[in-house]
């Protein structure tokens, strides 16, 4: 079964590791990561002084950290380049473990930092977000439990992944985190399309998620205000939506110039949620499409690497790692142009947040493992010697 699945062909026993990693990974996809981690890097330079100057810090207080966290998600997304596929599962399902009851324990140990929604743990010199590293967890663990339903005599894999989703999301919902919840059983219903599973379910499920944004617009203010405000005609100038949108406006196709941009003082989440904003503002138009186009890039690379894969936890886990990581950025770009009403998600790699960008980096390294060149033919040489 391993042979079938990851080939025959015997690997050297003297062959050093770097040089078989570097011909197996997917380079282009590396390399746009690091691009956009060294986007981020120089849209820290100006968005996160005027908040340190806010909060009494230092100037580069922020930056500093961006790039302490940056530097230390490059090398856990190395680490996990080099994993072979079955290790990326049981660090997956142990990782969502842990995760998942971490998630739990925040209403009685975590904090909200005034921000209304507890969804930290506070660690003196930072904090630790529970969600973002049950993201990658809970997209192999799902991967491998639907994976499994499709062997002989295998476990109703689907109905046990979903009822994770349910759970999962059930204390988003709880904290309040409704983009996160929604993120989760999207990435679900991704896994479940992909594995072949039944249209029926799908709609059932985004029935729910109707229902329940429903209960949420009458049950919290803040949702409610959002939605309001997206679906109204006007955009107020003095909210983070109209400080965005006037941003790029103002910044037009090549910007108004390094460091002469004016939203990062007006926007308390300029460095985060609305990071494209300051692009958009001093470097213009010309820096958010090449921001746009490394995320197609990546999620083209992906998709085309797994579709010749036979395994499939494989092709599942690459293809629900590679959705979270471009719906999160897709979020991102929408809500900052009003596409979308506004939801606090960061832009993988480039927006600030200790949290965000080592589970992204984990992630990230998890899908280029799992996309990794193997000695295993293509697909369709399988399909053609089934039809034989």
């Amino acid at each position: 079964m391993t042979e079938m699945v990851y080939g025959s062909v015997a690997r050297g026993a003297g062959q050093p590791i770097l040089p078989r990693w570097w011909r197996t990974i997917d380079r282009v996809s590396l390399l746009c990561v690091f691009l956009l981690f060294a986007i981020g890097l120089l849209l820290g330079l100006a968005a996160s002084p005027p908040l340190a100057e806010r909060n009494g810090l230092a100037p580069f207080h922020y930056y500093n950290r961006q790039v302490l966290f940056g530097t230390l998600a490059m090398l856990v997304l190395l680490a996990f380049t080099m994993m072979s596929p079955r290790l990326v599962r049981r660090l997956g399902v142990i990782g969502f473990a842990f995760g998942f009851v971490a998630l739990a324990l925040l209403p009685f140990f975590g904090t909200d930092y005034g921000k209304g929604a507890v969804r930290w743990y506070s660690l003196g010199f930072g904090s630790f977000q529970p969600s973002e590293f049950l993201k990658p967890g809970f997209v192999v663990t799902a991967a491998w439990l639907i994976a499994a339903s499709q062997e002989i005599n295998g476990p109703p894999g689907r109905i046990y992944s979903l009822v994770l989703a349910l759970l999962t999301a059930g204390i988003l919902v709880a904290q309040p985190d409704l983009g996160q919840a929604a993120l989760f059983l999207f990435s679900w219903g991704l896994l479940y399309f992909v594995s072949g599973g039944a249209i029926a379910p799908l709609f059932g499920l985004l029935g729910a998620v109707v229902g329940a944004g429903l209960v949420a617009y009458r049950s919290y203010e803040h949702f409610a205000r959002r939605i309001d405000g997206f679906l109204s005609g006007q955009v107020e100038p003095n909210t983070q939506i109209g400080y965005a949108i006037n941003a790029i406006r103002e910044g037009g196709f090549f910007g108004v110039g390094v460091g002469e941009g004016q939203v990062k003082w007006s926007l308390p989440d300029a460095h985060t949620d609305f990071i494209i904003a300051v692009a958009a503002e001093e470097y213009g138009l010309a820096l958010v499409l090449l921001i746009l186009l490394l995320f197609v890039i990546i999620t083209l690379r992906a998709l085309v690497r797994l579709m010749r894969e036979r395994d499939p936890f494989i092709r599942l886990a690459g293809t629900g790692l590679i959705g979270m990581f471009a719906t999160q950025a897709l979020i991102n770009a929408g809500v900052a142009v009003r596409l979308l009403p506004a939801k606090g998600m960061t832009l993988p790699f480039v927006s600030y947040g200790g949290s965000s960008i080592i589970a992204t980096g984990i992630m990230m390294g998890m899908l280029l493992a799992l996309t990794r060149s193997r000695p295993q033919g293509e697909i369709g040489d399988l399909l053609i010697g089934r039809r034989r």
